[in-house]
């Protein structure tokens, strides 16, 4: 299993935005979108065994599930309505129960700290690793591929000082991706085909 968080810093927490401004009055949801088309669409087909988490406002987190996943499209105002019908759905979401919306798509009331913390829990029986994707990390040519990675990155702004550390004391490592800053969806598809290819050694 491969799992994604994405924080979204000002993603909206209700679902009363308009789909056709998703970079301006939705809070750059479009960054959130392209990470959830990045993370599970190949050319002919979907990655089954991935799993992404949007974490809103620190509020509420999303949840794609790809074996389960319905009515996903590769385009950003498409994958923003299943968001917009999970944010429909908040009021049912009490504790950590998620409520489903649509075929694997869920919203739970939780924030970054608990997302990471189930995240890897769900997965412990696979020894998951959580990985912080950083333009300061360990170059990811000298990181072994873990088995059952749980990346986690940014939206456009930087992690808060609080994230920051969150991370720093639970991460299992830091890793950058290349010698440049990347957009959050092209560092999703890097980190896939760092895992596609085995460390970037078979092709």
């Amino acid at each position: 299993m491969r799992q994604f968080v994405v924080v979204g810093h000002d993603a909206p927490t209700t679902p009363e935005f308009a789909l056709d401004d998703l970079a301006g009055a939705a809070g750059r949801l479009d960054v959130l979108c392209r990470c959830v088309t990045s993370a599970f669409f190949l050319s002919h087909a979907i990655r089954e065994d991935v799993r992404v988490h949007l974490v809103l406002d620190d509020t509420f987190t999303v949840t794609f599930e790809g074996d389960d996943l319905r009515r996903l499209n590769p385009d950003e105002r498409s994958t923003a309505a299943l968001i917009r019908g999970a944010l429909e759905r908040r009021e049912d979401a009490i504790g950590h129960q998620p409520v489903e919306s649509s075929p694997g798509v869920a919203i739970r009331r939780r924030g970054f700290a608990a997302t990471l913390d189930a995240a890897v829990d769900e997965r412990r029986a696979g020894d998951a690793t959580l990985v912080h994707l950083h333009e300061a990390g360990t170059p990811v040519v000298d990181y072994d591929p873990p088995a059952d990675p749980v990346f986690v990155l940014s939206d456009h702004h930087d992690f808060t000082g609080a994230e920051a550390d969150l991370l720093a004391e639970r991460a299992d490592a830091r890793v950058r991706l290349g010698p440049r800053a990347l957009h959050a969806d092209h560092a999703v598809t890097v980190a896939h085909n760092f895992l596609d290819t085995d460390g970037f050694r078979s092709y």
